[in-house]
């Protein structure tokens, strides 16, 4: 009997998982990951601060904070499996008033709940142990929480499995899903090509909702793409920050705010804000995709959203055309940064699904027609929980990992 051939959509860091995933299933099943750019991890996964996320905010008993604990440990044991660099650098949350602390001591007990082990809640003189050029009224700190480069790990998800057989076709733009005559899905490339497959996964990330709509799922959640941009320290003001130096975040607004951040390269970034790409892989302002915005700014629910976020939304933009109003934002936390220290940085786009109605997806989501799986909402800590979600994924195929 032949093998079933399972495609995978998408070669970021969660398809990369799925796809080493299935090829240690007793099945063993043929893989295929199709990618629309010519290499990959060119998104999402090569564009985040790198930040290995040990399970601080989510509610307790949700997806992210089950998938997060348990990524964690496998992702920390992968990396020493296969030589790549995973620093404990550690992660302060920085109260800096009173209404700060009162989040933070939240914070802390979702953090227990959650099982985060380690945790220190440091007074002002305890957190200049943790980080000497830091400042604020408390801090709790996570000496667990971890850097890596994820590209790195991804790349290392596909040698597995293409070690194992799995193939990756690059520049493959996925652009139909068809049902052939055999009852298997036939997924169309843009130049012509074709792959027959009895199972796919969609782990398209910015394009998910794209790719769903595609496949006859549904067109919410949307993926509704906002860019983070960074500007980072230069070499002679690194020393300012060891690890991770965080913001409490406030529930009433739907992104954290500026924070400083160590690479494992060395360098150190800050941010990133968030404001609304005008085209779902905008890294730059003149990025603009006209049909894609109109659609969204015509959307009942995007509007909806925009009208319950206006101070956040300019606080934001603020942030992106106003170097000093960006730069201030870091030094309420390490005083010592100037202007002098600062360069621009890299910029990335998150996708960020929203429902209907307006509102963000905060939790994982997956939603299935047919033959085909799509992973609707992957949002941090997704690369974190990356090796826990493939085998979640694997296990809604009918399939099971064994090694």
């Amino acid at each position: 009997m032949a093998r079933r051939h399972v495609v995978v959509v998408g070669g970021g860091i969660v398809g990369a998982a799925v796809a080493r995933a299935l090829t240690l299933t007793p099945e063993h099943p043929d893989v295929t990951v199709l990618e629309k750019e010519s290499g990959p991890g060119r998104h999402q996964t090569g564009r985040n601060s790198g930040v290995v996320h040990a399970g601080l905010y989510y509610v307790p008993g949700s997806d992210k904070a089950r998938l997060a604990r348990a990524g964690i440990t496998r992702l920390k044991a992968y990396c020493a499996d296969h030589g790549i660099r995973y620093d404990e650098v550690g992660k302060v949350l920085v109260a800096l008033d009173e209404a700060d602390e009162t989040r933070l001591r939240a914070i802390r007990e979702r953090a227990e709940a959650n099982g985060v082990p380690g945790l220190r809640w440091l007074g002002p003189e305890g957190l200049r142990e943790v980080e000497p050029h830091a400042v604020g009224r408390a801090a709790l700190h996570s000496p667990t929480t971890a850097i890596v480069d994820y590209t790195d790990v991804a790349a290392a998800m596909l040698t597995d499995a293409t070690a194992a057989k799995a193939s990756v076709h690059t520049g493959f733009e996925v652009v139909g899903f068809d049902e052939t005559d055999a009852g298997r899905t036939r997924v169309r490339a843009a130049d012509g090509r074709a792959v027959d497959a009895d199972l796919v996964v969609i782990a398209g990330g910015l394009q998910a909702d794209r790719l769903a709509t595609l496949a006859g799922d549904s067109v919410h959640p949307r993926i509704v793409p906002f860019r983070g941009e960074f500007h980072e320290l230069d070499e002679s003001a690194r020393h300012l920050v060891r690890g991770l130096i965080y913001p409490v975040p406030d529930p009433r607004y739907p992104f954290l705010g500026v924070h400083l951040t160590k690479r494992v390269d060395g360098r150190v970034l800050l941010g990133p804000n968030a404001v609304l790409a005008t085209a779902r892989e905008g890294y730059r302002l003149r990025d603009v995709e006209t049909a894609e915005l109109r659609e969204l700014l015509r959307s009942s629910g995007f509007r909806s959203f925009a009208r319950q976020n206006v101070a956040t939304g300019l606080r934001e933009v603020w942030g992106s055309v106003n170097r000093r109003a960006f730069i201030a934002a870091a030094r309420r936390y390490v005083p010592q940064v100037t202007g002098e220290h600062v360069v621009r940085g890299p910029a990335g786009v998150r996708a960020q699904a929203m429902d209907a109605d307006g509102s963000l997806v905060d939790d994982f989501r997956w939603s299935r027609v047919g033959s085909v799986l799509s992973v609707r909402n992957a949002p941090s800590p997704a690369a974190t929980a990356s090796l826990a979600i493939a085998d979640l994924v694997v296990d809604r195929l009918g399939l099971t990992v064994t090694v």
